[in-house]
């Protein structure tokens, strides 16, 4: 049985751009499935073509509204239940993982409790990108490719040749992010330090190390409301940067972000297209798509091939 049969993809709707991107990269036809949509706002996923004996890839998300993971779990029980071979869940954005322990009192751990309804529903194998807590991949005992998306924007950063160049972490969680990308660009480093007294709202924050005549790139996995990048940013610029810039590899964007970003000292933010964006803000974000990346790593999984070389930073 031939690779074009045997290895089928198909997408959830939140993910259709990004999928649509993948399967083209990988040169085979997205799969036939469909959604029927009952009054009461319930929903039915349906693989509308055979699965069976072969080694399935759904692609999605897991980004809010709560339909987005539900759909994926109905349709990975789908394709066990037609009998596929194996079924590998590709979720370049892994919700929930912001919630990977108790941090407070009678709280739930929701990248563990995600782990097991993925694995109660069946799935065989999870690809994902820069998880925001990289111990998740431990809430599971089946195997993760967990990728970073440095393999991206390395390559990029060194294409451009940023004079006086040095990478920022926006807070002190960021570290050792910035540290391999300072490693691999052979760039300085500095660390913001910031305070919170609750989720989404930065309270005060300082720079460690000297931006003083640099070219400043604050590196991240998520921006959400954009607060603590947007405050790094100006922190770098009041403290005599040239400029500065930002990459991160989720553009959660959520609340006044878009504000947040236009009228903040960033000169440039990079984002891959793991969730959807709705304005570029007259080009001041750059999206720099991730299908290539995953189709590639794809292929060596289901080829059986080794995918250390698709790791830039581990």
């Amino acid at each position: 049985m031939s690779e074009f049969i045997r290895t089928k993809f198909f997408t959830c709707q939140a993910s259709k751009y990004l999928g649509n991107k993948i399967v083209e990269k990988y040169g085979v036809p997205m799969g036939q499935s469909s959604v029927t949509l009952f009054s009461d706002g319930e929903f039915e996923p349906r693989i509308d073509e055979t699965v069976r004996g072969c080694d399935v890839f759904i692609i999605q998300s897991t980004f809010p509204p709560a339909d987005n993971i539900m759909e994926l779990l109905l349709m990975i029980d789908a394709a066990k239940r037609a009998s596929a071979k194996q079924v590998i869940a590709v979720i370049p954005y892994f919700g929930f993982a912001r919630q990977d322990r108790k941090d407070k009192s009678r709280v739930s751990i929701g990248a563990k409790l995600m782990a097991n309804i993925l694995t109660a529903a069946g799935v065989d194998r999870i690809m994902t990108m820069d998880l925001h807590a990289a111990q998740i991949q431990g809430f599971f005992d089946l195997p993760v490719d967990h990728l970073y998306a440095s393999s991206i924007f390395v390559p990029h950063l060194k294409e451009l040749k940023i004079p006086n160049l040095l990478i920022a972490a926006p807070d002190m969680g960021g570290t050792k992010m910035a540290k391999a990308y300072a490693k691999f660009l052979d760039a300085d480093i500095a660390i913001c330090h910031k305070t919170r007294t609750k989720a989404n709202v930065v309270d005060s924050m300082g720079v460690i190390g000297d931006v003083k005549g640099k070219n400043v790139v604050i590196v991240d996995d998520m921006i959400d409301t954009a607060g603590t990048i947007t405050m790094a940013a100006d922190l770098m610029m009041s403290s005599g940067a040239l400029s500065v810039r930002a990459l991160a590899t989720h553009p959660v964007f959520s609340g006044p972000a878009y504000d947040r970003i236009q009228n903040c000292a960033l000169s440039e933010l990079w984002v891959t297209d793991t969730l959807p964006i709705k304005n570029d803000l007259n080009g001041k974000i750059k999206v720099l798509s991730c299908a290539d990346f995953l189709a590639n790593t794809m292929k060596k999984v289901i080829n059986y091939q080794s995918i250390s070389d698709n790791f830039i930073i581990a």
